[in-house]
């Protein structure tokens, strides 16, 4: 404890008249802060301090994680998975692929079924869902997002209800109700193209979603996510087509899934060198893993894809080229869900870390670029 008359700081104990001094009458130490936040010289010296680390208030993040579980990233999976399949289905069936089509429109039923489940789930009950539709706000990614779910929902299963009706044997549709079948025949096509048309805002909206929340890693990488999640969903809805259908009508499906992983690999790349610091997360831990393992996956699912198109122009080779369909679909289904599970960890991760919130608004305040909080609202105040 100084005495009076001193003064106490870390360079030691002064008398008040004889605490150094610099040429304009400041104190040593008060000269030494200010050379640091110069560059760390003066007068041609370097500041013994080292550089600043900046972090929140003892270390506590600065933005709330969101409370979202794993139904959450599963129902990101589903989603993309159904309104991609949508897509193919319409395809195929103007190509006259019927198996094809049959079979990704029972899948996207299936799984825009399951994203339902997840989602309401997540919220508690039900009428929370429900709730959500007396909003309609085109500048609400999650009002679109409820109504997009809402129009795709019941043209998926009018479409997918069409085929199955359409596959049961002759005696088991004349037990059904003509009305009901006549209904089918005359709205399920109509349908289809219907959810053709809503699926691919269906299998992205979520990346708009996510992008416009505080979270670092979701929101630096707002701009490229969308095209993230797009290549992941025709990766996924590639695979599905795969694993269901004999090679020689799947032909769409392998086009499908090869495109979906060049798109999404571009996409990523372009993604993690527009971000900042919290790119980092997508690297670390479990995202990073994920991440790491969606690669593999979709490298070996690629693979797969053109061995299984080559074998099967082989005599005697449709087994084996089955076989390599069915493994490489898999693989690459699990390698658009292990992408959406990763980032979605990412964010996580991003939010209960302060840095990636304090640094690059320091960087940008320090750019001469306030942060939101630094600029006056409007009116003053």
């Amino acid at each position: 404890m100084s005495t009076p008359g001193q003064a106490e700081n870390r360079y030691g104990r002064w008398p008040d008249d004889e605490r150094p001094r610099g040429r304009r009458g400041r104190p040593l130490d008060g000269m030494r802060r200010a050379a640091r936040r110069r560059g760390g010289r003066q007068g041609g010296e370097r500041a013994m301090v080292p550089e600043a680390e900046f972090t929140s208030y003892y270390g506590r993040p600065v933005v709330k994680e969101s409370p979202w579980q794993a139904d959450i990233p599963a129902y990101l999976f589903t989603g993309g998975l159904a309104g991609a399949s949508s897509l193919l289905a319409a395809g195929a069936g103007a190509t006259g692929r019927s198996t094809l089509a049959r079979n990704s429109r029972v899948g996207a039923l299936a799984a825009i079924g399951a994203s339902t489940f997840f989602l309401i789930h997540d919220l508690g009950k039900p009428s929370r869902f429900l709730n959500m539709m007396r909003v309609f706000r085109p500048t609400s990614p999650m009002s679109m997002g409820t109504w997009l779910l809402a129009a795709y929902g019941p043209l998926t299963g009018l479409a997918a209800a069409h085929e199955i009706v359409g596959a049961l044997p002759v005696g088991t549709r004349k037990v059904l109700p003509s009305v009901f079948t006549r209904a089918l025949q005359a709205t399920g096509r109509p349908a289809g193209w219907g959810a053709a048309l809503v699926g691919p805002a269906v299998a992205t909206y979520t990346a708009v979603l996510i992008g416009d929340t505080a979270t670092p890693t979701w929101h630096d990488a707002s701009g490229q996510l969308p095209f993230v999640f797009a290549g992941s969903a025709a990766t996924a809805a590639g695979g599905l087509g795969m694993l269901t259908t004999p090679v020689p009508q799947s032909g769409p499906a392998r086009r499908m899934a090869v495109g979906g992983v060049i798109a999404e690999q571009l996409a990523q790349a372009w993604m993690t060198r527009s971000m900042g610091l919290s790119v980092q997360t997508l690297h670390e831990d479990r995202a990073g893993t994920l991440l790491r393992l969606a690669t593999v996956l979709s490298t070996a699912g690629g693979i797969g894809v053109v061995l299984a198109g080559a074998v099967s122009r082989k005599p005697r080779g449709a087994t084996g080229a089955q076989l390599l369909s069915a493994v490489s679909g898999t693989a690459l289904m699990a390698a658009s869900a292990c992408t959406r599970f990763g980032i979605f960890h990412a964010g996580q991760a991003s939010a209960r870390d302060p840095r990636y919130t304090v640094v690059p608004q320091r960087e940008r305040v320090d750019a001469g670029h306030p942060v939101r909080s630094d600029r006056t609202p409007p009116g003053g105040g």
